[in-house]
């Protein structure tokens, strides 16, 4: 059974964009990452992004992880583990 959830993408059927108000931009990030991550998007989009461009996703992806995860919650909600 698959540990991942992308329900949002599938469901969402408000605004997409940025600055109409924090709920709208909160449902667009949700929206826009579901769609980055897909299968067939990333096979095609990963082989041409620079080493920068992948150096930079993974840098704010972790920055922003250890900023508003404790240690047991990336364990649980990012890594889907049982660490303690």
């Amino acid at each position: 059974m698959a540990n991942h959830t992308h329900n949002h993408v599938e469901t969402y059927e408000g605004l997409v964009g940025i600055g109409f108000d924090r709920e709208t931009d909160e449902n667009t990030i949700i929206y826009y990452l579901q769609k980055f991550s897909d299968d067939t998007l990333m096979k095609e989009l990963i082989t041409r992004l620079s080493n920068e461009e992948l150096e930079e996703i993974f840098s704010l992806l972790t920055r922003i992880l250890k900023k508003h995860l404790k240690d047991p919650e990336y364990h649980r909600l990012f890594l889907k583990d049982d660490h303690p």
